[in-house]
């Protein structure tokens, strides 16, 4: 690709900013971009005292490493804290029983029955973690060995996550939405030795059976020799002889103490691998080692969060995913902070449930998907201003790119004109926040990621591996390591180099597109494969859905490419209208004409279907495949679907299209 066809073009023009709030910056950890660009600029001509510094302040060490980093972007490898021993487990519970946190709440968890509330201060949490850890051990789990957990959002996931870190195993949550199969893989895959599950899963008032899925997948797992069960739902299961046991028969055993040593784990010790969603062929399991990644995490908590001791965070997500992972467990605990952990869904039992958490549990950071905002956007502002939000004083947004309009309905109606928002880029893969705004610093631009993080050193990139012109989008690319980047694919190093540093060698390219403008800001435009190219134009499929997203009718928007005999591709679009609109061909008219004055002719759509819903993950995630498939008429095979949160979905939009 040469010339112009190498450009991916910006044609959204953002121009509102929002100055960071005076209340609050005399406390804040970096209170001025000043401040920022010092820290940035020694960060990229001294990484390893800057680094270094960050690890000695936010880390508890059993031996201090001998050298910060050792890494090269060409072979691939990657090393960080060489020689240094701690543990992670120590390090978010014990430090804290001795430095005034004992009697902390360090969980508050808030399940899907309103009733069902637990508080875990760091006292009970290690003691719970303990008796699990021996447990484990007691079931000749040891370390290096894998665990596979595979639960609901309850308090257990959390506990066995941090037993496995105390004995030195690596941990591989999987999603509670996956399906039996996708577990099988998961497990074959990290060769566990244990299975960790529950009953059922509890999802907006109904009972979804778990453990059948458990049971289906070990058919085919020989690695694995027991199954732990949580009883979450209390359904009837089936149990296993001499496999399967109770969870709360294991941790009353007379055996059992409450005492359990942590395991000593060189810095570059797997802590856990997690595996997303390849392209093509098996799932990647990525893999985190201890030392960087949990310096990373605090660091990213500290400083884009603003966490402070008496704060209440709540980050949304589930913990299967690497945003719970980060930002529930292991940032906020490694700080000694109180995470909130919630079971529910936004919406049930009804659209205000998120507010209704915020104002119970008096919530001071919220940090959701741009997806969860679309969809309470859709229901109106009355939810959130039923709710007393005045504990909240700073907001995030994780996942996806976020729509300015969504960002501006998040701005006004739940920071109530005043609050910051931290719009969040990074991946499974970088182990925490790359490109964020710091909340009492950057002036905030709605759609924009803004600015790289200190130590973190992002470019645009053209095809060729020039650096791109302003608003000129390209490839964003990382040029230096940071320490709670992924060290590999787990079992699979020709993948690692080949999927990470290919494109460019000796550079990490996530495989996002993005354009800078010419303040400097980052705006992500997508990943690369959902790139269209109409008539020699690669437009960002972000952008023409931020243009349908602004239209006070439309509260979601997903745009693909479909096949064009002229123009190569063509863009289609599906629209779910709010509440209050009604479709029509008339609004079918007015939306392209919208995208045109937004954006310009070019991104008009070709086709604008009616979608009543959207194919997501249960993570929020759009599963672009089956729209373009849908688009393109191709209705004969969807792969696996078992992780959407509603499978009817893809019957409608096939209904819908055919109809057309």
């Amino acid at each position: 690709m040469s010339g112009s066809e190498d450009k991916i073009t910006s044609l959204l023009q953002e121009k509102r900013h929002f100055d960071p709030p005076v209340e609050g910056r005399d406390q804040a950890h970096v209170r001025s971009m000043e401040q920022y660009r010092e820290a940035y600029d020694r960060s990229m001509k001294d990484p390893e005292g800057f680094w270094g510094e960050r690890a000695s302040e936010l880390v508890t060490w059993d031996k201090k490493w001998d050298q910060v980093m050792d890494a090269d972007f060409h072979t691939p490898d990657i090393k960080w804290f060489v020689g240094g021993k701690l543990n992670v487990s120590a390090n978010c519970l014990d430090r804290h029983l001795t430095d005034g946190r004992r009697n902390k709440a360090a969980i508050i968890w808030q399940g899907e029955p309103e009733q069902d509330v637990k508080v875990y201060t760091y006292q009970m949490l290690h003691t719970e973690v303990c008796r699990f850890a021996n447990v484990l051990k007691k079931k000749g789990v040891k370390k290096g060995d894998r665990v596979s957990i595979y639960l609901p959002m309850i308090p257990e996931l959390a506990i066995a996550m941090l037993a496995c870190a105390r004995i030195g195993a690596m941990h591989s949550v999987v999603f509670a939405g996956f399906s039996s199969v996708s577990l099988q893989n998961r497990i074959q895959d990290s060769e566990a030795k244990v299975l960790i599950t529950a009953d059922a899963v509890l999802r907006a008032g109904k009972t979804i059976p778990l453990k059948p899925n458990g049971d289906e997948a070990l058919k085919n797992c020989p690695s694995v020799t027991s199954c732990v069960v949580v009883r979450r739902a209390g359904n009837q299961v089936a149990m296993h002889e001499g496999r399967d046991s109770w969870w709360h028969e294991e941790m009353v055993a007379p055996d059992i103490t409450d005492q359990c040593a942590p395991e000593p784990m060189d810095s570059e010790d797997i802590l856990f691998i997690l595996y997303t969603s390849g392209s093509t062929g098996k799932p990647k399991g990525v893999v985190h080692t201890t030392a960087g990644y949990l310096t990373y995490v605090q660091h990213t908590c500290q400083w884009v969060f603003d966490l402070k001791d008496n704060d209440v965070f709540w980050c949304t997500a589930d913990i299967g995913w690497i945003t719970g992972h980060s930002y529930i467990l292991y940032g906020p605990l490694g700080l000694g902070a109180t995470t909130l952990m919630f079971e529910g869904v936004p919406t049930f039992p009804a659209a205000d449930r998120f507010w209704q958490v915020v104002e119970k549990f008096k919530v001071n950071i919220f940090y959701t998907a741009p997806t969860a905002i679309r969809s309470l956007m859709r229901d109106g502002e009355q939810w959130v201003n039923k709710r007393d939000l005045s504990s909240l004083r700073l907001l995030g947004s994780v996942g996806e790119p976020i729509n300015p309009e969504a960002w501006m309905w998040y701005h006004l109606h739940v920071g109530k004109s005043k609050l910051p928002i931290v719009d969040t880029w990074w991946q499974t893969e970088t182990g925490g926040i790359l490109i964020s705004p710091l909340p009492y610093a950057t002036t905030l631009k709605p759609g924009s990621a803004t600015h790289p993080l200190p130590g973190i050193d992002a470019a645009i990139f053209t095809e060729e591996g020039k650096e791109a012109k302003a608003n000129e989008g390209g490839h964003l690319v990382i040029r230096k390591p940071w320490p709670g980047m992924l060290r590999g694919i787990f079992g699979d190093p020709a993948r690692f180099k080949k999927t990470y540093f290919s494109r460019y060698p000796g550079i990490y390219d996530p495989e996002d597109g993005a354009r800078r403008d010419e303040d400097g800001y980052f705006w992500i435009m997508g990943r690369l494969d959902d790139v269209i190219n109409v008539s020699g134009h690669r437009l960002g499929t972000a952008e023409v859905e931020s243009a349908l997203v602004s239209h006070p009718a439309v509260a979601e928007a997903a745009v693909v490419g479909m096949p064009h005999p002229i123009k190569g591709q063509a863009i289609y679009a599906y629209v779910t209208l709010t509440a209050a609109a009604t479709e029509s061909d008339e609004l079918l008219a007015e939306l392209r004409k919208h995208v045109r004055k937004e954006i310009g002719p070019i991104a008009t759509p070709e086709v604008i279907q009616w979608a009543s819903g959207l194919p997501k993950t249960r993570s929020g995630k759009i599963m672009r495949r089956i729209l373009r498939k849908i688009a393109a008429n191709d209705f004969s095979d969807f792969g696996d679907t078992s992780t959407l949160a509603d499978p009817g979905v893809v019957d409608q939009l096939v209904q819908g299209k055919q109809g057309k």
